[in-house]
């Protein structure tokens, strides 16, 4: 059989589509390569949320596409969301591609591959809010999984495309997640982190109320994975059960990811947001009262249209004294087909980017400041590697999500495996990441 290859771009929810799709070509007799090089197919799930990601998309598609001409790479196939969104301009105006696959026919992915094979075009755009959710997957993240519990958003903030993409709101059912845990468990995982659009508002489209603590009570019951971590939960949409569920349940890692965009009432009821300051803060006091030991994550926007000096020197104070201990940030990309692509007073990109630059330096003196407070701690750390240049173990402590947070650097007398607890002292701190030993 051919070798076929896969690149996954973008974020923790598209990933869990390349591992469905990885499974589906695996099942077929395809042989998987990690090597673009050594592929017959090379399958990329594109990224289209913002432009730097689009650009990211096609120039990967253009990359691969070289590999046609000097390489033995016979075909390609685009999937994901620039697939579902953009799908005739990839037909139009990238040749190299040979099939298109959108977010509603991932179960024609091995027909895509059989026809890339032959050289063969194909475009297959099915309805993305019928197409089944879950299903076998390939885990390619060691102890750590993504759980997907939902597809598409009902949100609706004006500045983003994905309900444009993805579609509606579409809960899974409690029963087939928890059978998927269950799964993931036997595979060896060791974190499951929840995901979906809004992880928060799991539940509401399916049952009518939002149901994500009873989902993590039925996993906890079934599953013994020992961490289990929520990200992406939305201020409005954290109840006060959820809470409890977080404080009490002691495999439920006390960290909480909550993009909050902004704080200025004006720039979150420009950017449709549900709520304003007054709910943003809310959360955070909620939460750090409940579990005083909580780390919280936040993400947040610059460069909105219309946003003044004052607006964001209102979302600088607001960091300087809520001190996220871990914040990410972007600058607005004006999406095409979104309200605010419309909006007047669009912000100059070098405003933006000083900006950025800016809310990026005030949380690397907050995230400096947290790690120095560590030195001489003990903490509990997953091993996920061992850096074989640095002579060092990798590992993440339960303050940080896979993928955007820090590290743990660490050395052992002892051979450590992959997916192991270990107990860790920190001896140094970095901006972000930490250097301890084994004790």
């Amino acid at each position: 059989m051919a070798k076929v290859g896969f690149v996954s771009l973008g974020c923790s929810k598209n990933l869990v589509d390349t591992e469905t799709m990885l499974a589906r070509v695996a099942e077929a007799g395809y042989e998987i390569t990690p090597e673009a090089e050594d592929a017959d197919v090379v399958i990329i799930n594109t990224c289209a949320f913002i432009q730097s990601a689009k650009e990211e998309s096609i120039e990967t598609i253009i990359d691969i596409g070289w590999l046609k001409e000097h390489h033995k790479l016979k075909g390609i196939v685009v999937c994901g969301c620039m697939a579902e969104r953009y799908g005739e301009q990839i037909k139009d105006e990238l040749p190299e591609v040979d099939c298109i696959v959108g977010l509603g026919s991932i179960d024609d992915i091995v027909e895509a591959v059989k026809k890339a094979e032959k050289g063969e075009k194909m475009y297959v755009h099915a309805d993305k809010e019928q197409s089944t959710l879950g299903g076998d997957r390939v885990l390619t993240t060691g102890a750590m999984a993504y759980l997907k519990v939902a597809e598409g958003c009902d949100n609706r903030c004006t500045y983003c495309a994905i309900p444009l993409i993805r579609g509606k709101m579409r809960s899974r059912p409690m029963e087939d997640i928890v059978e998927e845990a269950k799964d993931l468990e036997k595979l060896g995982v060791k974190e499951l982190c929840i995901i979906a659009q809004d992880t928060s508002r799991y539940g509401l489209d399916l049952y009518g109320d939002y149901k994500l603590a009873e989902l993590i009570r039925k996993i906890s019951s079934a599953t013994t994975i020992p961490w289990i971590r929520l990200l992406y939960l939305y201020p409005d949409k954290i109840t006060d059960e959820l809470i409890e569920e977080m404080k009490n349940n002691p495999r439920v890692v006390k960290y909480a990811d909550i993009p909050i965009q902004h704080i200025s009432d004006n720039m979150l009821k420009a950017m449709g947001r549900h709520g304003g300051k007054e709910i943003v803060t809310s959360a955070i006091n909620r939460l750090r009262a409940a579990i005083p030991n909580v780390t919280l994550r936040t993400t947040v926007m610059v460069g909105f249209p219309g946003e003044t000096e004052e607006d964001f020197e209102e979302l600088c104070d607001f960091v300087k004294k809520t001190k996220f201990d871990r914040l990410g940030a972007f600058t607005y990309s004006p999406e095409e087909d979104t309200a605010a692509a419309e909006f007047d007073d669009q912000i100059d990109e070098q405003v933006k980017q000083d900006r950025y630059d800016t809310i990026m330096q005030i949380q690397l003196e907050v995230s400096a400041s947290r790690n120095r407070k560590l030195i001489g701690r003990k903490m509990r750390v997953l091993c996920e590697n061992f850096d074989i240049p640095a002579e060092v173990y990798v590992g993440r402590s339960e303050a940080d999500a896979p993928d955007v947070d820090g590290k743990v650097f660490f050395v052992s007398d002892k051979k450590i495996r992959d997916g192991q607890f270990v107990t860790v002292r920190i001896n140094e701190a970095e901006d972000y990441d930490l250097i301890g030993e084994i004790v």
